[in-house]
């Protein structure tokens, strides 16, 4: 890695032994820029470019040449699409077919130290500007929404697709989707629903909408200016947020206890969207929905993000283990027939037993643990 000159107005360097500069990063006057760099990926993060950042980001904790940090992405389609599935389903693949266990994986070994990064996001002592145009979905929204300043645009989708393809909402997305007013979070989660840039900002993912024709210019003043100053500079009014306009039927019906109970709210409700939240909740994994919910509700009562990772890494490692992981990556990624085989195939096939091993301690292999 070539190193910044500190106090140098212009200076930038890139992470080698990454294929095509994966990440870049830059220190314009007082702002330290961060551009994920992979754009025909939609900027999805790979565990190199997770490492390479927190060890940028604890340089510039401490540098005083930095006033700001901002993080965006390459390209014309979004900040960042996830982590590099293919890669998970081919270790969830090798752990179902008897091969290591799930905390021996590379892909545990990339969500805990994904899972420090968020963390180090959202404590970090100096303003992080999280450019969210765009495709922001899992992993994205976890280098992006525990930061300080979080602004969207009239591009912006964000979400947490997760159960869709046998997953748990991970990178913090528990601590965030259960702190959101009412019920949302629920529903964003289940039924893996788009946020965009008014929902975003209603439910607590994002802060500010600037036009996206005024980044260039957002960006460039942050290198001279506060970040409360050169935000509300091109800061504009939010368009308005469609869940918030359904708050009615969604804070009702995922109120209930169980997921099952939560369909036949929806099914009974008097709203054709409530209707669509039922076949889209139906479409997803069982078991990760169950996983989900149950997440959700823990993450009400944790006091900390930190607390909330802890709990996800648990069950990002347990999905590793299970047939539907494998399978939804596969149906939707692999091989696009977008016709997933889940095992439990229905919600009533789930067993508490089952939905409880997402959340057994790993003992020495805890986030924060040496391993």
């Amino acid at each position: 890695m070539r190193h910044i000159v500190p106090g140098s107005p212009s200076a930038e360097f890139i992470v080698t032994g990454m294929s095509e500069a994966e990440v870049l990063f830059e220190v314009r006057d007082g702002l330290g820029l961060i551009t994920l760099n992979r754009p025909r990926a939609i900027n999805a993060l790979t565990h190199s470019m997770c490492s390479a950042i927190t060890a940028a980001l604890r340089d510039w904790a401490v540098d005083p040449a930095i006033r700001t940090v901002a993080i965006v992405g390459a390209g014309e389609r979004g900040l960042c699409a996830g982590g590099d599935i293919v890669a998970i389903h081919r270790d969830a693949k090798a752990v179902t077919e008897g091969g290591p266990a799930p905390l021996d994986t590379p892909s545990a070994a990339f969500w805990r130290d994904e899972y420090l990064l968020n963390d180090l996001i959202g404590g970090y002592p100096k303003p992080y500007v999280a450019i969210m145009d765009g495709i922001v979905m899992g992993g994205g929204v976890g280098v992006s929404a525990h930061g300080s300043h979080r602004v969207v645009t009239e591009r912006s989708q964000i979400g947490m697709p997760e159960t869709g393809i046998g997953f748990v909402p991970d990178v913090g997305g528990t601590y965030l989707l259960a702190r959101t007013p009412g019920e949302l979070g629920t529903h964003v989660a289940l039924t893996t629903a788009r946020m965009g840039a008014g929902d975003a900002i209603f439910a607590g993912f994002a802060d500010t909408f600037v036009p996206s024709a005024d980044l260039p210019a957002l960006l460039d003043a942050l290198r001279t200016l506060p970040a409360d100053e050169a935000i509300a500079r091109f800061a504009a009014p939010a368009p308005d947020s469609e869940l918030a306009a359904q708050r009615g039927w969604i804070d009702t019906c995922y109120a209930a206890d169980t997921v099952e109970e939560i369909v036949e709210a929806l099914r009974a409700a008097d709203a054709p969207e409530a209707t669509k939240a039922a076949e889209d909740l139906l479409s997803k994994s069982p078991i990760a929905v169950k996983a989900t919910l149950r997440a959700l509700r823990g993450a009400r009562e944790l006091p900390t993000l930190a607390a909330a990772l802890a709990v996800e890494l648990r069950m990002t490692v347990t999905a590793l283990s299970t047939h539907d992981l494998v399978e939804g990556i596969r149906a939707q990624v692999i091989d696009k027939d977008r016709a997933p085989r889940w095992s439990p195939a229905t919600l009533a096939e789930v067993t508490p037993a089952q939905v409880e091993a997402y959340f057994a301690p790993l003992g020495a292999g805890e986030l924060g643990s040496a391993v």
